[in-house]
C-alpha cells in the first residue's frame, strides 16, 4: 500500500493539479497555451488510470497469468542454476532491496514536484534570469517569415520576439525605416539606451530564451521594470533600433511570455 500510494497517488495528486492551473489559466505560466490540450489530456487519463490501478487487489501486478511449473520439481543443479550467482552468495535477494530504494527515492521526488506545485504560487521567470540567458547571439525561434511579414507590412501580431528576430536577420533595413511599432517588455541593459526584452517560449519555460530590441531613449527606466514603449524604427548605420516617442511603466502583465 505504501508503494502504491508513492506511485499511483502522488501521480494522481500532480495530474489533478495539472487540470487545476489549466482551470484557473495559470498553465501558461509553465507551457506553451498551444499544448494545454496535450498536458490536459494526459493528466486526465492520469486520473483515469490511477482508478483503475486502485481498483486492482494489491499484488494483482505481480501474478504474470501463467504457471512456471513447480520449481521443486527440478533437478538439484538446474535448481541453482537458475539462481543469479549474487543471490547464491547473498540470500537476501538485492533486487528487492534496489526496487525499495529506488521506489523510495521516485516518491520523494514526487512528494518534492507536489509540493512545490501546492506550496509555492505560479511564478515567472524573473528578468535577471533572461539577462542571464541573453548570450547576444541572434534569437533561434524564429525564422525568414518573420522577415516576409515584416516586409508586407503584416505586423500587426508581431511581438518582441519577431521584431528581434527581423532585427537580426534583415537583409535590408532600410525598408524598416519609419515604421511605427507599440511593444511591451521589460528592461535590459543596452548600448545607447536600453534593451526592451521578453522571453519567447516553444514549448514550456525549460526553453524560454530571451528576445530584445534595442529602443534609443532620452530617459532610461530602471532595469526589470516593465514598460511599453511607442516609437519609430531607425535604419542607424545598417542597424535597426527603435527611436521611442513614449516610454511608460506599467506592472507585469498576466501573461509575460511571448510564444
Amino acid at each position: 500500500m505504501w508503494f502504491r500510494m508513492l506511485g499511483v497517488g502522488l501521480a494522481a495528486l500532480i495530474a489533478a493539479l495539472t487540470v487545476a492551473l489549466a482551470v484557473t489559466g495559470r498553465l501558461g505560466l509553465y507551457i506553451n497555451p498551444d499544448s494545454t490540450w496535450f498536458a490536459v489530456s494526459m493528466a486526465v487519463l492520469a486520473l483515469v488510470g490511477t482508478v483503475v490501478s486502485c481498483a486492482l487487489p494489491l499484488g494483482a501486478a505481480a501474478d504474470h497469468g501463467h504457471d512456471h511449473g513447480d520449481a521443486s520439481d527440478a533437478p538439484a543443479h538446474e535448481r541453482r542454476a537458475a539462481v543469479p550467482h549474487d543471490e547464491r552468495e547473498h540470500p537476501r535477494p538485492r533486487r528487492a532491496l534496489i526496487g525499495s530504494a529506488a521506489t523510495a527515492a521516485g516518491g520523494v521526488l514526487a512528494v518534492g514536484v507536489a509540493a512545490a506545485m501546492l506550496v509555492v504560487p505560479p511564478a515567472t521567470l524573473s528578468p535577471e534570469l533572461a539577462m542571464s540567458r541573453n548570450t547576444g547571439t541572434p534569437p533561434l525561434f524564429q525564422g525568414a517569415d518573420s522577415v516576409a511579414l515584416a516586409v508586407t507590412g503584416d505586423t500587426a501580431s508581431f511581438g518582441v520576439g519577431e521584431w528581434a528576430s527581423v532585427f537580426a536577420t534583415a537583409t535590408d533595413p532600410q525598408a524598416f525605416d519609419g515604421t511605427e511599432i507599440s511593444l511591451t517588455g521589460f528592461v535590459a541593459p543596452g548600448g545607447g539606451g536600453f534593451d526592451l526584452t521578453r522571453l519567447v517560449v516553444t514549448h514550456c519555460v525549460i526553453d524560454a530564451q530571451p528576445a530584445s530590441v534595442p529602443i534609443a531613449a532620452a530617459e532610461v527606466p530602471d532595469g526589470g521594470d516593465w514598460v511599453t514603449v511607442t516609437g519609430t524604427i531607425r535604419d542607424v548605420g545598417g542597424d535597426l533600433r527603435v527611436e521611442a516617442a513614449s516610454v511608460e511603466r506599467i506592472e507585469e502583465p498576466e501573461d509575460p511570455y511571448e510564444f
